[in-house]
């Protein structure tokens, strides 16, 4: 089912945007290492009036690597100059250095769609985080082979899919979430939500997609990954965000944090510690995400 909360959907506070400076723009670039490059490209914005405010950029290797950056710059009137500053950067700097590129205004959040079962620690989570304007996207969906969490998102204003999913009728229900999702989101996240994403939706969907899972792999894949750690003595538990590919849980990985438990931790105080390290590991990974600090460098990833 479907809720249309549009027109009470509650105002968000803006912490962090409020305290930007208008017309920033936002560069992330990857391609082979040769020189000139960071002379081209900053040559490039500083001839069309552009103020470099932030910069950082990584080698894979001194000789035959591979470059990527990020940088962050003003340009007065950025929302109407944009498309003509893409394009011309696509035939001035990216086409000479065989560059894949992206040209994004920082005002613009990306539109998020967050995919769930029935845990809900980090559904919930990111919901709040989004409402009081400490994670800089916006999330116009809710997605869900269960039921039960509409009504508690119901309260942050933003519409809940319920699409349910059975191992016959999966084909179905992905191709009802490619319906609902077309055009409409940058980015999908997977908080929690208890079904693989077959290689078919991952290829059709067209945005990336973050996933968040604890950090026993592959030690202890399937049911009751805490209680076999606790059977086993493990010292340490945690978790990993990473992009979600067709090879389940093998993504490049974005971030992952750890905690130290001991024989006086119950099998409970292990979910309850691992649930809190996968709310905030996720929340950073969507974070760097949506602020196009995450670059993909083939099986890992570049963070600035």
């Amino acid at each position: 089912m479907t809720v249309d909360v549009t027109a009470t959907r509650p105002e968000r506070t803006v912490a962090a945007a409020s305290d930007l400076p208008k017309d920033l723009g936002r560069l992330t670039a990857s391609c082979q290492d040769q020189p000139g490059i960071v002379a081209a490209v900053t040559a490039f914005l500083h001839g069309r009036g552009a103020n470099i405010v932030q910069y950082d950029q990584e080698t894979t290797n001194a000789v035959g690597g591979r470059f990527f950056q990020r940088l962050v710059f003003h340009l007065p009137g950025l929302t109407e100059a944009l498309p003509d500053l893409e394009h011309a950067f696509a035939s001035e700097i990216a086409a000479r250095f065989d560059m894949t590129f992206r040209l994004r205004d920082v005002s613009v959040a990306p539109r998020v769609a967050l995919f769930v079962s029935r845990y809900d620690h980090c559904l919930l989570d990111l919901l709040w985080r989004w409402r009081r304007g400490e994670l800089p996207i916006d999330v116009v969906a809710v997605v869900s082979n269960h039921p039960d969490l509409e009504a508690e998102v119901a309260g942050f204003g933003v519409p809940y899919e319920h699409i349910p999913v059975t191992r016959a009728t999966k084909p179905e229900a992905e191709q009802r979430q490619l319906d609902l999702l077309a055009g409409r989101v940058d980015l999908v996240v997977m908080a929690r939500y208890m079904q693989i994403l077959t290689g078919d939706f991952l290829d059709r969907i067209g945005v990336p997609v973050i996933n968040i899972h604890h950090s026993f792999l592959p030690a202890f894949a399937g049911a009751g990954p805490y209680e076999r750690a606790k059977e086993r003595g493990v010292k340490l538990i945690g978790a990993t965000a990473h992009y979600a590919t067709e090879d389940l849980d093998e993504g490049p990985i974005i971030e992952q944090d750890v905690i130290r438990v001991s024989h006086r931790h119950t099998s409970s105080d292990l979910v309850r510690l691992g649930a809190d390290i996968e709310r905030s590991v996720l929340a950073r990974a969507v974070t760097w995400h949506s602020q196009d600090r995450v670059l993909v460098n083939g099986r890992t990833t570049i963070v600035f």
